[in-house]
């Protein structure tokens, strides 16, 4: 394919923030898809205050696209700035206030984060999952049989096993951009993050599980690389899999990335085989951390996927300005 391609990338939080550090700079026509069931933090006190879509994971990928000049880093900085005060400001983002404003002003989720993607200079556009702010809720499996927890801290941080995602409301409303976002893309990644209240959550939403459906030829899933989180605490990443095959059984991607050092277990290649997709093995974990991707690892393996699927992309360092 000639051109520049067109590349969504979906999820929340920092796992998202790792996929777009990775995949800045590939091209000009970069989206990310971010989901809004948070309800802890500075955007969990600005949700419930003043009834609007948290903003933090939207405020978190749209400093990972930031321009690297030192208007964008010094805008990118800003936004990530938090206040340590003894008032009723400690804690908040400046980003959150800035993207809470905006919305207050335009009335508007989309055009308010593209004046802030305009302050950035972004390398990129960033969209919600939706402009209503969403609740999680899971059935959890724990020490004393099955029970409910509601809320996206809380199934984070659940005590047992996730057994059956929620999301309300039902039908929640997408804009068109997301889903014109996900129809229109050459590539599309999902994950890594947390697997639950960050990746499932976009197959809860009618509209985008039915984008995803038709988009599943050109997705690819990467898995994470470690489990520091609760939520899925005693779990391995062929639970994660399975996790995702039960809750969109008509999801097929064509890729699924896991790094090197869970590559070669049988039974997750048995169970990728057994879902249609090609397992690709690459060494993409931080040598800093062993819960994190290293950025320039996983645009190495990205660009490979795209490349063999005759896409044109960029394969330079890439990566946040520092």
């Amino acid at each position: 394919m000639s051109g520049e391609p067109r590349v969504v990338a979906m999820g929340g939080g920092h796992g998202l923030y790792a996929t777009l550090t990775a995949l800045r700079g590939l091209t000009p026509h970069l989206t990310a898809v971010v989901t809004v069931a948070d309800d802890g933090g500075s955007s969990g006190r600005l949700r419930s205050e003043m009834g609007i879509v948290p903003p933090g994971d939207l405020r978190m990928a749209l400093s990972a696209l930031c321009a690297d000049t030192e208007w964008g880093r010094t805008w990118r900085d800003v936004l990530q700035w938090r206040f340590s005060t003894d008032g009723p400001l400690d804690g908040h983002a400046m980003g959150n206030l800035l993207i809470a404003a905006l919305w207050d002003r335009t009335d508007d989720v989309v055009d308010g984060l593209a004046w802030v993607g305009r302050l950035l200079q972004s390398q990129g556009k960033v969209l919600p999952l939706s402009v209503d702010p969403l609740e999680v809720s899971a059935l959890v499996e724990g020490p004393h049989g099955s029970h409910e927890v509601v809320g996206q801290v809380a199934v984070a941080t659940a005590d047992g096993r996730i057994q059956e995602l929620r999301l309300a409301p039902e039908n929640p409303r997408v804009p068109q951009e997301t889903i014109d976002a996900i129809d229109h893309a050459d590539l599309v990644v999902l994950g890594p993050g947390s697997w639950y209240t960050s990746v499932l959550t976009h197959f809860k939403v009618a509209q985008v599980a039915a984008a995803l459906e038709r988009a599943a030829s050109r997705c690819v899933v990467v898995l994470n690389v470690g489990h520091d989180d609760e939520e899925t605490a005693g779990t391995d990443r062929i639970d994660d899999v399975r996790a995702l095959r039960h809750a969109a059984p008509w999801f097929v991607p064509a890729d699924v990335l896991i790094d090197v050092a869970h590559g070669t277990e049988g039974a997750l290649e048995d169970e990728v085989a057994a879902w249609g997709a090609r397992l690709r093995i690459g060494d993409v974990c931080s040598k800093a951390s062993a819960d994190a991707h290293d950025a320039t690892a996983l645009r190495r393996e990205l660009v490979a996927i795209a490349r063999e699927r005759g896409l044109t992309v960029t394969a330079g360092a890439g990566g946040v300005a520092g």
